[in-house]
């Protein structure tokens, strides 16, 4: 990202943000608080003044990937600061690189500002506006992350979130709504809804009414999808857990005031590992509540991610899950093999997994989960459908689209042929030609 500095003199900060749209979002958030102040942003090591490291500590193959990007931004520049999820674990983070400045848990914007002010003294110049309304993003103009709460108050047993971020802390839903707004007055086409549970937005707040726009709306999942849909751009939702009070957004999919796309964490299907995993939500009637949806919303596309090689993952557990994923037709997943994570309560569980057989059982999980979209995509040759235009492909004159099913970053993509035309953003009718495994390739209508 590009910004342009009021003053050639001002001090430089760069930064380094690791792991999911959630931690993005609060990086989004500090950059915006530094330009405020008048920080410049850098685009490398070399042109800073001092570094930040946003980072990731979900997985241990996360945090591994956070202390390697600590330690290349203290070789490469020398003052670095730390937030994020392993930020709460500075102990790890200090054996590591005891040359860090200053560490700081995750979402602790007031911490990392004053430990930026303790090492970079910012400039004074109080007349300048440095920030746009909609505050600075890290995702390309068209598309945002709209982030409704931090936190979790679920205790899944291989999930240290809780740990790392806290409870269940809703945003108001007018301070949501309002920025949403903002999002979509700069120019935003599509708002990604992020939380760790968004179905359970305002259980903390026992659903606090608040006034938008005039009208009142309750601080819950179904007042917010309402007041989303209201704003006439693509709306997506995130991880969604199959509570029943779903059912109730599925109409305004039908409506078009939601984008038909469920974001959908399952995890497993067999009951004896969701209970090992401590998963909340009744998972009982799920497939026949996925079949419902798509009675009524015939294009809703459902993506989640799973895990294989669970503690106590039998063969037949694992055979469950294969067939969900064939009769649920799960459009877009993501497959984890098992983890065994510091401080996860996952790690006592009797009947830990070979790592060859999570290596056999992830592989063949993917080759049915391919199957499964590249007969959805098969399906997809011969229609018309929206798509968004994200960017200029390889090929000459072609652009990369998406299409409703489909998140940036994580899911298929469209190859629209003779579109040099068409700008990032842009929303139009692009006739589906072909199909491979996962992906598109179209013309526009």
């Amino acid at each position: 990202m590009t910004l342009t500095p009021f003053s050639t003199n001002a001090p430089k900060v760069g930064i380094v943000s690791l792991g999911c749209p959630k931690a993005l979002v609060d990086s989004e958030r500090i950059i915006t608080r530094l330009r405020a102040e008048g920080y410049q942003i850098a685009p490398d090591y070399a042109g800073a003044d001092l570094v930040l490291v946003n980072t990731c500590g979900f997985l241990d193959s996360a945090r591994d990937e956070s202390l390697e990007a600590i330690g290349e931004a203290i070789e490469a520049n020398g003052k670095v600061i730390v937030t994020g999820c392993l930020g709460a674990e500075p102990d790890v983070i200090e054996r590591a690189h005891p040359k860090v400045l200053a560490i700081t848990g995750p979402h602790q914007y007031e911490d990392v500002m004053a430990a930026v002010h303790t090492h970079l003294t910012p400039p004074h110049n109080p007349h300048l506006d440095l920030v746009p309304e909609a505050g600075l993003r890290l995702t390309p103009r068209h598309y945002a992350y709209l982030k409704i709460s931090e936190g979790c108050n679920n205790r899944c047993s291989f999930c240290i979130i809780p740990k790392l971020r806290g409870d269940l802390a809703s945003r108001p839903i007018h301070h949501v709504l309002t920025e949403a707004e903002q999002l979509v007055r700069a120019g935003v086409k599509e708002l990604l809804v992020i939380s760790q549970d968004t179905s359970a937005y305002g259980l903390d707040v026992r659903y606090k009414p608040e006034t938008w726009r005039g009208s009142e709306y309750q601080t819950r999942f179904l007042d917010l999808a309402r007041g989303l849909g209201s704003l006439g751009v693509w709306t997506r939702m995130h991880y969604v857990y199959p509570y029943p009070h779903v059912d109730q957004v599925i109409p305004l999919m039908a409506e078009g005031l939601i984008t038909p796309y469920l974001d959908i964490p399952f995890q497993h299907a067999s009951a004896n590992v969701l209970k090992a995993m401590k998963r909340p939500a009744k998972q009982d009637r799920v497939l026949e509540r996925i079949q419902q949806w798509r009675r009524d919303v015939p294009d809703l596309a459902i993506r989640s991610t799973f895990i294989v090689g669970f503690p106590g993952e039998t063969e037949e557990d694992f055979q469950i899950l294969l067939d969900f994923v064939r009769e649920a037709k799960i459009d877009r997943a993501g497959c984890f093999k098992y983890e065994n994570v510091v401080h996860a309560d996952s790690r006592n569980l009797p009947g830990h997994i070979d790592e060859e057989v999570k290596e056999d059982r992830w592989h063949r999980f993917m080759q049915a989960q391919a199957e499964v979209s590249a007969a959805r995509a098969a399906a997809q040759v011969g229609t018309t459908q929206d798509v968004i235009i994200d960017g200029p492909g390889d090929e000459p004159g072609e652009m990369l689209a998406r299409t409703k099913a489909d998140a940036p970053e994580v899911d298929a993509v469209v190859y629209l042929a003779n579109a040099s035309h068409l700008k990032p953003g842009d929303i139009v009718r692009a006739r589906i030609t072909d199909a491979d495994a996962y992906d598109l390739y179209a013309e526009p209508a």
